[in-house]
């Protein structure tokens, strides 16, 4: 037989159905633990704990398929999922990095990873970390230092969407026996292969496009099968880091229809982009997808996809204008989240001011007229109007 799509392994790939009595959608394994005959079989369990199942804060049925799921999409020898995004990036970081390690990062990273490496890494290991936008490799080289262990990278990146080069990156992390990691969130495994351009882990939040329904919160690693299993054995297992089997469950659902919800997201979105670019009261739109985004081609070099999470800038920095045009849309619900079936609307200086300091603030390059939006299932049409009735109020 052929070389199956992508859409029928996500329905199809690692599901046993004979061993659930042939039902069409697989059990949820809700128990804490497992039972054994006798006590040759439980010892040997023991020996061969990141197979076996023996406590659901280790292995269960449910958590393993969708790992399996996800790591045949990434392209990645195994996955290990965790309860957030922000806990498979905590413990990424921690398996890499020992005290008094550096780290390179891109100064528009997520706001909690940043606080992760700057406060809490900083302050319990000594950890020092150098921010650089990210845009240049050569930048990159430049900041190595003799203790620098890992290359955390974000592309594209939160808040304005700027790309790394990812494969030039990882060539030169090796070069130097630096570890890489890299935040894959927006682009999901359909739309972008880091761990084939060379990057050692990829760290998701669930949360996002993977899960898309708006109604699970989770996270996952994947990479070589040493560094996921490592992952396991000390992170993951010490630091109760267990994903629920019912969440589990949710993301198997969301996986079998997600090849066609980018479809639509990206559908949308470049529309709606479009027309934005265009709008005399916007003075930017940072969009991958759109020729004039200035790494445009390094895009379509290491993407073949765009979704539906974007961002643009007001031409007024008026807070009263600003929360007039806020306040005003009807479909575009407020939230900090993404990649769900509904659109929102979000201001990253809300949180960014209260995570960062105003010189972390100021360096990202967003201001209080940056507004960020995702592109939901609704109609494009609809949403297009709703922006510009919205944007009639500034």
């Amino acid at each position: 037989m052929k070389k199956k799509e992508i859409e029928t392994l996500l329905a199809h790939h690692a599901e046993d159905r004979h061993a659930y009595h042939g039902a069409v959608v697989p059990p949820i394994f809700q128990n804490s633990l497992f039972t054994f005959k006798d006590w040759d079989a439980i010892d040997e369990a023991f020996d061969n704990r990141i197979d076996r199942y023996i406590y659901s804060r280790g292995k269960n049925p449910t958590v393993k398929m969708v790992e399996e799921k996800i790591a045949m999409m990434a392209g990645g020898e195994k996955a290990q999922l965790f309860p957030s995004g922000m806990a498979a990036i905590t413990a990424s970081c921690m398996h890499f990095l020992e005290p008094n390690d550096h780290v390179i990062t891109i100064k528009n990273v997520y706001g909690p990873a940043n606080n992760l490496l700057t406060n809490y890494l900083s302050k319990k290991m000594g950890i020092t970390t150098t921010f650089i936008s990210g845009k240049e490799v050569s930048a990159f080289a430049k900041a190595i230092q003799e203790n620098t262990k890992l290359i955390y990278l974000e592309s594209p990146s939160s808040a304005v969407f700027s790309l790394q080069n990812i494969s030039e990156i990882a060539l030169l992390a090796k070069k130097h026996g630096i570890k890489t990691m890299i935040d894959n969130t927006w682009a999901t495994p359909l739309y972008q292969q880091p761990l084939a351009m060379g990057i050692d882990l990829e760290v998701h939040s669930t949360t996002k496009y993977m899960g898309g329904h708006s109604d699970l919160v989770g996270g996952v690693v994947i990479g070589k099968r040493v560094d996921v299993d490592a992952i396991f054995h000390h992170e993951y297992e010490l630091l109760g880091m267990k994903t629920a089997p019912m969440e589990a469950w949710l993301l198997l659902r969301s996986l079998r229809t997600l090849p066609m919800r980018l479809k639509q997201h990206q559908e949308s979105t470049m529309k709606i982009a479009q027309y934005l670019e265009g709008h005399a009261k916007i003075t930017k739109v940072n969009y991958p997808g759109l020729p004039s985004h200035e790494q445009y081609e390094l895009g379509t070099q290491q993407m073949n996809g765009y979704t539906g999470l974007l961002s643009f800038q007001l031409e007024t920095n008026d807070i009263e204008k600003i929360k007039a045009f806020f306040n005003g849309l009807e479909l575009f619900l407020i939230g900090v989240s993404w990649g769900g079936h509904e659109s929102l609307i979000y201001a990253p200086a809300i949180s960014y001011l209260k995570e960062l300091s105003p010189e972390q603030f100021t360096a990202m390059g967003i201001s209080l007229g940056d507004i960020r939006i995702s592109i939901g299932l609704e109609s494009a049409d609809d949403l297009l109007n709703d922006l510009e009735q919205a944007l009639a109020l500034i």
